[in-house]
């Protein structure tokens, strides 16, 4: 299992990261906690940041200046009732991890023979749930941006990804207690937190909005043109969006954006396919989404022409200073009806009199 270049230097990277992955099918969740550790040659200590994560949504992260674990959604606060030392033994975890970080990047600079410089080490683990029951768990380490252990939690056993890691994966072979102890980890207990989690903020993670879905074509400078599908506006992030030809799935000359964020936590996304202008009718964008009760299919659509635009434009126009103009006459009807009743009225008291 090979392990992407993540950043982890602040919780914006770590979301950065969990935005361009690109998740077809079922829904799933998942808790997953990232540490870095820095070395910085001018600075007395390396830097430390952990942050933890259910779905996309940042739930925790980890206050150096106060060597505290803090909550950082309004339903995460809510485990204090399930755990009312929840917080503080994430802090102590947290604490833990940031001393043995410092020791290790001394310790891998002299194992990879460096002197001086920056250099970075890396922990992501965590557990998946699929829609459909399974699970699966991952622990993996990098170090300076590169693979360097990984937890295979079926064999009980580590990959080293490079020589220097060798070291590493035989200590930790010989140490089943620790290795029994992340399986157990990853597969009950983390699942049990992310199902708890799950439930104390299904308001936010277990919602659906449904895609805003447009197709648009732009002409080529050569006889082929481009078709775009883009779906906007939707969550969970999870999307399965593809281009039919005639009603068959066609990858032919199709590519295709990432899933990425939007600043109201919805998703967007988007892929486009080059074509024949001749063959456009054939060609429709299928979306199937966790919020879409069946798949939609989109096509492209001849815009409305200039001159009905202009035509509806002008009638509805003309429909309101019509409205206009009658109000008004009623208006001006009813204020000289009111002043000629006042007329007579008062003729008449001066008659009596």
């Amino acid at each position: 299992m090979g392990l992407p270049l993540w950043s982890l230097l602040s919780p914006g990277a770590a979301l950065a990261l969990l935005s361009l992955e690109v998740c077809l099918g079922s829904s799933s969740h998942s808790l997953r906690f990232f540490y870095t550790g820095v070395y910085d040659p001018n600075r007395e200590l390396p830097h430390f940041g952990a942050v933890g994560y259910v779905n996309d949504h940042l739930f925790v992260h980890y206050d150096i200046s106060t060597r505290k674990a803090l909550p950082r959604v309004p339903w995460a606060e809510a485990v204090e009732k399930e755990d009312a030392l929840y917080w503080e033994k994430n802090a102590e975890n947290f604490r833990n991890a940031e001393l043995r970080f410092r020791g290790s990047l001394v310790r891998l600079q002299l194992r990879y023979n460096q002197s001086g410089g920056f250099h970075t080490l890396q922990r992501m683990f965590g557990c998946e749930l699929s829609e459909d029951g399974s699970r699966r768990g991952h622990y993996q380490c990098a170090y300076d941006g590169r693979d360097f252990v990984s937890f295979d939690k079926e064999t009980l056993t580590w990959t080293a990804a490079e020589v220097a890691a060798q070291f590493t994966k035989t200590k930790r072979d010989a140490n089943i207690a620790y290795s029994q102890y992340w399986k157990r980890y990853l597969e009950e207990e983390c699942i049990s937190w992310l199902q708890k989690h799950l439930d104390y903020g299904k308001k936010t993670l277990l919602r659906t909005e449904p895609p805003t879905v447009k197709v648009t074509r732009q002409a080529g400078y050569d006889a082929l043109e481009t078709l775009t599908c883009r779906a906007h506006g939707f969550y969970p992030k999870e999307i399965n969006a593809t281009w039919r030809k005639d009603g068959e799935p066609w990858e032919q000359d199709t590519f295709r954006g990432g899933i990425a964020p939007n600043p109201d936590q919805t998703y967007h996304t988007w892929l486009s396919i080059k074509i024949d202008p001749k063959d456009r009718d054939h060609y429709q964008c299928h979306v199937q989404h966790a919020s879409l009760p069946e798949p939609a299919i989109f096509a492209w659509e001849e815009p409305a022409s200039m001159w009905l635009i202009v035509g509806a434009s002008l009638g509805s126009m003309t429909a309101v200073l019509l409205l206009a103009g009658v109000l008004l006459y009623v208006r001006k009807w009813h204020k000289g009806y009111s002043t000629t009743s006042t007329s007579e009225r008062g003729c008449n008291i001066s008659t009596r009199a």
